[in-house]
């Protein structure tokens, strides 16, 4: 069974299938940092299918789009990372979304090299501000997350500075061959689940 169980494929009855969240920082000074790899996955998949991410309400800019014969909508908060849960909360009520499972959250990840992708459902927040955020305001950490290798920073009290600093044009090489990992792992989820995504991106 896929992502939204059985029956949800080309629905056609206006209703949403699931919400994608790509999470960072909003602001230039924050495009292409470590911490804004979430926030490229979601304008990778949207441009995949020639949409665009426009502000809106419920503080996000959200793009409505079919990946994987799925209705999605596709989401970056315009809020701070510490405050992603605001979007999340507000964008599933308003759509409907009430599982956990219709839920995807695209974040960079410390505890994974550089460009690594990996799928998980639920478990742990691994100290990510945004996730955090994101459990606080929906009351679950049962959701999906794609998660994006950024390495670790040479020392624990410099972890801000890892996240938010402009990278290194070789790492950056890296890391965009990772956001378009990470993109066909959204699509992995949505067309055929959690345990085919997990088998086929987190053997490596």
């Amino acid at each position: 069974m896929g992502l939204l169980g059985r029956g949800s494929r080309d629905d056609r009855s206006g209703t949403f299938d699931a919400l994608v969240v790509g999470l960072g920082n909003p602001g230039s000074q924050y495009a292409r940092t470590r911490h804004n790899v979430g926030e490229e996955c979601v304008r990778v998949l949207a441009a995949t299918v020639g949409a665009e991410l426009k502000a809106g309400r419920d503080s996000a800019s959200t793009a409505d789009v079919r990946l994987a014969g799925r209705r999605v909508i596709l989401a970056f908060p315009s809020t701070f990372m510490n405050e992603s849960g605001k979007a999340v909360a507000a964008l599933m009520r308003r759509h409907g979304l009430r599982d956990a499972n219709r839920l995807l959250v695209v974040h960079d990840e410390l505890d994974l090299p550089p460009g690594t992708v990996r799928v998980k459902s639920g478990g742990g927040l691994g100290g990510h501000n945004g996730l955090r955020s994101i459990t606080e305001r929906t009351g679950t950490q049962d959701y999906l997350r794609v998660r994006i290798g950024v390495g670790k920073p040479p020392s624990k009290d410099r972890g801000a500075d890892h996240v938010l600093s402009k990278v290194p044009a070789a790492e950056r090489e890296i890391l965009d061959i990772g956001v378009r990992l990470a993109a066909d792992a959204v699509i992995e989820l949505l067309e055929n689940g959690p345990a085919a995504a997990m088998n086929r991106f987190n053997g490596s």
